[in-house]
């Protein structure tokens, strides 16, 4: 079921393609931008037939050049070194000092693949991330237990791995690109340096092989001349993109053996998930206890004051007595709002009970603009993503109020596949930035949307922002559905 929700009045809105929204594809989500990053217009592109051509010339080029060319001479370093120390190491494990010498080995291949991450980033273009660290080197434990960790470091041992793969593969490239490189370049130059042969070689053109009659076949005549010449310029064009195949191996090599595994990425997100989720439950209950000590107990404590004046003058003065009874009966109604509010903050009864349609209709009708809230969903999805889906359009639409300058905004909640979004836009001022020096929605400060981002991130969420200045604002989020 699709239903709409404007201002607190419901209505029926048509269906929609999972993963879009009526107000234009979301960032973010399928069909949209990449995150962050807005479309660009089409430009002129360069022809197929230039690019061949100034292939030979290019910077990317040039680059794998340098990095098959110094590939070879470091990979006989990295794998003589990690063969030698690993088979040292292992001869010497039937006495202590084997078990060290491993260590150190293992060390030594992590400082190899340091540095060959830093020759992929910059002569490949390859922006790999740092390994897992060995935490025992980071806390300076003991000497035991640093060993222990380094033995146990599975970067360390797919670093040797990689010496020991990427030494075949060098050779065999740059036997590859040295050949093509040097044939190419001497048969597209031949008719340059053709006249060498009959001057100093006494042949008439340089030797091939012999014919079927027997006899020696040179390339001597004007038009065999020019054919040697077109088909060096052939290898020579095409030799940058056989390079750059080559290549292509290596970026995998590099990027699977010398980079995090995924398992141990994972656990390090989760460990910053952790975090976060520790600071923002330590945050909560810090305003929950603000709120409560500076509006309703405090406003509590006034209250039992006033009843104890009234009950002394109950009966001196009955009348006087009566209107500060009256006074203190308004108190209890302040009393309860705010804690009202204050339940409302912590889970509102109207999210339980009836769901994000009615509840984000509720919170519509507490902002400043005009908003039309959306809701197509056709089940409830977990609470906790329920409830985190309330409260990040809550904070966006406290965002649009303060800050967006705003007549218009929209809420828009669909289910794509397995995944939850939410979109929130205005046709406020813009400006707005996750995590930069202007903005929130229509250019508020970026604090909020960066707390918003790493909240939503915790629960292996996502928050999009395409704000441009002038606006309109357009903020996604994807939230898992279970």
């Amino acid at each position: 079921m699709h239903d709409t929700w404007t201002g607190g009045e419901q209505r029926t809105s048509p269906g929609r393609l999972p993963g879009t929204s009526p107000h234009g594809p979301a960032s973010g989500a399928p069909g949209g931008s990449p995150a962050g990053e807005p479309a660009l217009p089409a430009g002129p592109r360069r022809s197929a037939v230039a690019t061949v051509l100034l292939a030979p010339v290019s910077g990317r080029t040039w680059r794998e050049y340098l990095y098959v060319l110094t590939s070879f001479p470091f990979a006989i370093l990295s794998f003589v070194y990690a063969l030698v120390t690993l088979m040292l190491g292992v001869g010497l494990l039937i006495t202590f000092i084997g078990i060290p010498v491993l260590a150190v080995s293992l060390l030594g291949c992590r400082v190899i693949g340091w540095m060959e991450r830093g020759r992929a980033r910059a002569l490949l273009d390859l922006d790999v991330a740092e390994p897992e660290p060995v935490r025992a080197l980071q806390r300076g434990e003991g000497l035991t237990a640093r060993v222990s960790a380094v033995l146990r470091s599975g970067s360390a041992w797919r670093n040797l791995l990689y010496t020991q793969l990427h030494f075949p593969w060098a050779l065999f490239t740059f036997v590859m690109w040295l050949t093509t490189l040097l044939v190419g370049w001497a048969a597209a130059l031949y008719p340059a340096w053709h006249w060498v042969h009959p001057a100093y070689m006494d042949q008439p053109g340089m030797e091939m092989w012999p014919g079927p009659d027997g006899n020696t076949w040179y390339l001597d005549s004007t038009p065999e001349i020019w054919l040697t010449s077109g088909i060096g310029l052939l290898v020579v064009l095409l030799t940058p993109w056989l390079t750059h195949g080559l290549t292509s191996v290596d970026r995998l090599l590099v990027a699977g053996l010398l980079g995090p595994s995924r398992l141990a990425t994972r656990m390090w997100e989760l460990e910053s998930d952790r975090g976060t989720v520790v600071d923002t439950a330590a945050a909560d209950l810090r305003r929950i206890e603000r709120d409560l000590h500076d509006g309703a107990q405090a406003r509590l404590v006034a209250l039992a004051m006033d009843l104890g004046l009234a009950k002394e003058k109950l009966l001196e003065d009955p009348e006087a007595a009566a209107e500060m009874v009256g006074e203190a009966h308004g108190e209890v109604k302040l009393a309860i709002e705010e804690l009202r509010d204050l339940a409302r903050g912590i889970h509102p009864a109207i999210l339980t009970d009836r769901g994000l349609g009615p509840a984000l209709s509720a919170l519509a009708s507490r902002c400043t603009a005009t908003v039309s809230v959306t809701v197509e969903l056709d089940e409830r999805p977990a609470q906790a993503i329920e409830g985190m889906a309330y409260f990040t359009v809550s904070e966006l639409l406290q965002n649009v109020s303060k800050h967006a300058r705003a007549e218009r905004a929209w809420v828009d909640v669909w289910r794509s596949s397995d995944r939850l979004f939410l979109q929130v836009s205005d046709d406020g001022r813009g400006g707005a930035s996750a995590g930069g020096p202007a903005s929130g929605p229509g250019g508020s400060g970026g604090s909020g949307l960066t707390g918003l981002a790493e909240r939503l991130d915790a629960v292996d969420g996502l928050l999009v922002v395409d704000s441009p200045e002038g606006g309109p604002t357009r903020i996604t989020a994807e939230l898992p559905w279970r």
